[in-house]
């Protein structure tokens, strides 16, 4: 019985003396986390999302603090969160423009399908099949949602079989483009009315056998702009945003309508949908 006690208290005292070791170890090595880290974190949305290319919120906060990254990279934070970090830091505020998704497709119901797909719901799985997907367009939308799944906004959902934009909603986390594996999904400046929603490079004549609304290529567009603002580069419209004054020529001359504001949304599509 005297062995079992002694055994007992001998394993309780090693026990006692290892955890006072490791205690006093913890505060000798412990590293002090900055306070600003902290206090960055609580000044951003809370969302992490992911948009600003971190892990998280408190990845952001720690890399701003400890490896200087820049301030205006929260995307759902906006002005408020750069300002309230700038505060804490600091230093001077840095603007954050206001960006937001567009979906380079408006094909949806107008693309031709070579294949039935009853597959999984899933953008990704449909690709794996019928030859990267089952509609003939290697470079619409496939509108099974992946992107709607993703956004935590409730801003992108799914119109006429192809993805939509809520500008009022989207922050431009561009959350939704990470799950897009046909990366047709890419941020613009949220004041830019005009916007090419077409990711097509096939030539014209191909591209008439399998959508009746993508680009042609036809430079149209590029004869009616005034300020050298829009190209056709392999293919597709392109604009540039530097020199892009939003008056709309382009929209206004391109014969399939697919020139349009960043609603996606014209009188055209009013027309189309009375007559369906």
């Amino acid at each position: 019985m005297n062995n079992i006690l002694l055994a007992v208290a001998v394993l309780g005292g090693s026990g006692a003396v290892f955890g006072l070791i490791l205690a006093i170890a913890s505060k000798a090595f412990e590293v002090k986390a900055d306070p600003r880290i902290e206090s960055v974190t609580g000044a951003l949305p809370g969302a992490n999302c992911g948009g600003c290319g971190y892990s998280g919120c408190a990845g952001y906060a720690r890399a701003i603090v400890e490896g200087g990254a820049p301030m205006n990279l929260c995307a759902s934070g906006g002005n408020a969160a750069a300002q309230a970090i700038a505060a804490i830091m600091g230093a001077e505020a840095q603007t954050v423009e206001r960006r937001v998704a567009l979906v380079k497709c408006r094909g949806g119901y107008h693309a031709r399908k070579k294949a039935r797909y009853d597959g999984l719901h899933d953008c990704a799985a449909a690709m794996k099949v019928a030859g990267d997907g089952p509609a003939l367009c290697a470079f619409g939308c496939l509108g099974f949602g992946n992107c709607v799944a993703r956004c935590k906004y409730d801003a992108i959902h799914l119109v006429d079989g192809v993805a939509r934009v809520d500008q009022d909603k989207c922050v431009g986390c561009m959350m939704c483009a990470a799950a897009c594996p046909r990366h047709i999904i890419v941020p613009v400046p949220v004041h830019q009315d005009i916007v090419v929603a077409c990711s097509n490079h096939e030539r014209g004549a191909d591209l008439r056998r399998y959508c009746e609304i993508g680009c042609l290529g036809c430079r149209v567009c590029e004869k009616a702009c005034e300020h050298d603002a829009i190209h056709v580069e392999n293919n597709l419209a392109v604009i540039d945003y530097a020199k892009c004054v939003s008056c709309g020529a382009c929209a206004e001359k391109c014969p399939r309508h697919l020139i349009s504001d960043a609603n996606l949304w014209q009188e055209h599509d009013v027309v189309e949908a009375k007559t369906r």
